[in-house]
């Protein structure tokens, strides 16, 4: 009996007293450990006030001048210890009692003071940068011409000054164990679809990093699709794209440092759509967006279908044209999957080397260098007439989409597509289109299709995608932000 209740205490599980939370020690500031902390460092600013007990520890470079003097040396400098006691008591004095803390505001550009075994901590930071000026990547004809900028306050106030209401809200978060980036997210409350905010708010949080300079380097982090050639995020620096963004219920999102703004979800056919867009009247806007999708075709194709009729399809050829052809051939050495590969990769040499360039020498380049370069190509017997027609349409027409990233990303897929047009032919475009298209259908954003409103079918969002309808006619929010306030016109009587 003895030892069945010996077998039978055995058998039963051992509790387990549950892990104790291991809670960080709180370390309290005093001068000693934070000028520890400091070593080394030549712009840390240590002053001392002898007659009123007092030490300030700052960095030089980062206060201004003007707030030193007005909440520092001035309050600080002739007054007795008591009197010191007092002023500290103002509001602008922020008492703290966790070293990290301290170190983080005297990092983030405040002062830190050292007053009878209490740390205060004072904001006299004055952030250098540019003032607000217009984008020179997203120009437009008519609308608003200024920009963000590097100074993340700056763009929110730009944002508070388009959307006067109580219910755009923001997170702030932090990215980089190094780099300290502070991370802003701006949303309508009563509009977005608040998964979209928590979904975008823990992969943020997630991220484990050394540091994030910028925005496109944060959206490369919570990419849904990583490996993919597409860019998944709308980024943009002007302030009116990203405001209209936030009231049709999607999440903004900003980067301290950094001169422009994301937002999500995102479609594949956002990156086609241009703020001139809303400026003009929806005949000339729906004829823009039609012209783009053409441009995207033209990037995409023109080059390949050369490629593959010179190649496979004389039949295809007009027979009037097909002689200047033949003669225009006749002295090219190379096949034309070769000849277009060399032509199109110096295109992409002048297009890069005019970008890198200062203004003035990079429109010589592009200009002057394409002109010249074709030119003696053609008379030294490397390439035809046609094929140079054809490249530089190709690159023309890349330049009609909106945005870089993704006319960076179609000039990148023309390869693969010209490649394939050399060796399947008119086969090999179809199989090329069609591994794209393939491809654009699993991507995902923010868990929603990458390429709504075509997939999943929305007809009623056609009118504000292929189209710019009238303000009359786009009544409803993009079927994509998932809002429960669709409703954001109304026809008017």
């Amino acid at each position: 009996m003895v030892k069945r209740i010996m077998q039978l205490l055995q058998e039963q599980p051992v509790a387990v007293a549950p892990p104790v939370e291991q809670t960080e020690e709180v370390i309290p500031p005093s001068l000693d450990h934070t000028l520890d902390q400091f070593t080394d460092c030549a712009d840390l600013v240590h002053r001392s006030f002898p007659k009123a007990n007092l030490d300030v520890v700052y960095f030089a470079f980062l206060v201004g001048n003007d707030e030193f003097l007005r909440d520092i040396a001035m309050p600080f400098s002739d007054v007795t210890e008591s009197e010191a006691a007092l002023r500290l008591t103002q509001s602008q004095y922020m008492p703290v009692n966790n070293s990290k803390d301290c170190i983080k505001g005297i990092l983030n550009g405040k002062a830190a003071i050292f007053f009878q075994d209490v740390a205060f901590l004072v904001d006299i930071s004055h952030p250098i940068g540019r003032s607000i000026a217009q984008s020179e990547t997203e120009t437009v004809i008519t609308g608003p011409h200024d920009g963000f900028v590097e100074n993340l306050v700056h763009n929110l106030s730009v944002v508070r000054r388009r959307i006067k209401s109580s219910h755009v809200k923001t997170v702030t978060l932090e990215v980089g164990e190094v780099s300290k980036t502070i991370v802003v997210l701006v949303y309508m409350e009563d509009i977005v679809d608040m998964s979209f905010v928590q979904m975008l708010r823990d992969r943020i949080q997630q991220i484990e990093v050394d540091s994030v300079f910028e925005t496109n380097q944060l959206v490369q982090l919570i990419d849904d699709n990583p490996n993919s050639l597409f860019p998944q995020f709308m980024t943009t620096e002007r302030p009116d794209a990203i405001c209209s963004k936030i009231v049709a219920g999607r999440v903004a999102c900003f980067v301290e440092g950094s001169p422009s703004a994301f937002s999500c979800p995102t479609s594949f056919f956002e990156f086609f759509s241009s703020p001139d867009d809303y400026y003009q009247r929806w005949q000339l806007g729906t004829a823009l967006r039609i012209l783009r999708i053409i441009g995207f075709l033209i990037t995409m194709i023109f080059t390949a279908l050369y490629v593959s009729v010179t190649t496979f399809h004389y039949e295809m050829i007009p027979h009037t044209m097909l002689l200047n052809l033949t003669e225009s051939r006749s002295k090219v050495p190379f096949p034309p999957l070769v000849e277009a590969i060399m032509m199109e990769t110096t295109i992409e040499l002048l297009r890069e080397a005019g970008a890198r360039l200062p203004s003035k020498i990079g429109q010589t380049i592009g200009i002057v260098g394409g002109i010249v370069i074709g030119q003696a190509a053609v008379q030294a017997g490397f390439t035809s007439n046609i094929l140079i027609i054809a490249v530089a349409l190709s690159a023309i027409a890349s330049f009609v989409i909106p945005s870089y990233l993704m006319s960076a990303s179609i000039r990148l897929i023309r390869f693969g597509i010209i490649f394939l047009a050399g060796i399947l032919g008119n086969f090999g475009i179809i199989v090329g289109v069609g591994l794209v298209v393939i491809h654009l259908s699993g991507i995902t954003n923010m868990g929603t299709s990458y390429l709504t409103p075509i997939a999943p079918i929305s007809t009623y969002d056609w009118l504000d995608t292929f189209a710019r309808g009238p303000f009359w006619s786009l009544r409803k929010r993009p079927s994509q932000a998932r809002t429960n306030n669709e409703v954001k016109s109304r026809p008017r009587k």
